[in-house]
């Protein structure tokens, strides 16, 4: 019986390379098996619970929506002030009139006691003015009046002029921290010798236009970008 010749190395080579090549498909056959028997993880898209007490924020009218998150002094004035530029360049270049802007200014914390008419301040002004970590920028003492309620001001305060009046009457509303507000109702109790749940009932009625009182200022927050508010923080 003859034998074969020896295969050449050119011939070797080739034969290494089909082998090669037959392994990898092979394992890429069983990975791929292997992968189809696993249950792949399912995907869900993130939903928001959606609660009763939040569905004002959808009432609100508006083709575009934003959201001030106010915590000091100094963030209202710029919330009033950017509001207010917001307003007016949608009019302007968009054509389009405040009625048709949803906007929100959340005031909680420090900014809180300004979320309060000029009756409160004058009654309550140094405890309202050492919770907001605040002095008249004229009298250098306790405001006898919701400053930024007032125009007479000028470059004295951020707002440069724009009001909480005046951008109420453009449509913009506020929302009011609870906590915040029952914070300063103590506060003012302990200086005035009076009732810390009956302060905190007079506050509520004496808020400035557009105002409303939310269980948090934060959670407001969180609720109202989850019904497509953009944020600024200021």
């Amino acid at each position: 019986m003859s034998r074969q010749p020896p295969p050449t190395p050119e011939r070797r080579s080739f034969l290494s390379r089909l082998n090669a090549r037959a392994a990898s498909v092979a394992a890429l056959a069983v990975g791929g098996i292997a992968m189809a028997q696993q249950k792949s993880p399912a995907t869900t898209r993130f939903e928001p619970a959606r609660h009763d007490k939040d569905d004002w924020l959808d009432e609100l009218p508006g083709k575009h929506r934003l959201l001030f998150d106010t915590t000091a002094a100094d963030g209202l004035g710029d919330a009033l002030l950017f509001a207010g530029n917001f307003i007016r360049v949608n009019r302007t270049d968009y054509g389009l009139q405040s009625s048709e802007l949803a906007v929100i200014i959340v005031v909680r914390h420090r900014s809180t006691a300004f979320a309060f008419n000029d009756a409160m301040w004058a009654k309550y002004s140094v405890p309202l003015a050492a919770r907001a970590r605040f002095e008249d920028p004229k009298t250098k003492v306790a405001p006898k009046a919701n400053v930024f309620r007032s125009e007479d001001y000028g470059e004295m305060l951020n707002n440069r002029g724009a009001t909480l009046d005046g951008v109420a009457k453009q449509g913009v509303q506020f929302a009011v921290c609870s906590i915040a507000t029952r914070a300063i109702a103590g506060l003012v109790a302990a200086a005035v010798g009076g009732n810390a749940e009956a302060i905190f009932g007079e506050l509520v009625a004496n808020l400035v236009s557009n105002a409303r009182m939310v269980p948090a200022g934060i959670v407001a927050v969180n609720r109202a970008q989850e019904r497509g508010y953009s944020l600024v923080s200021v």
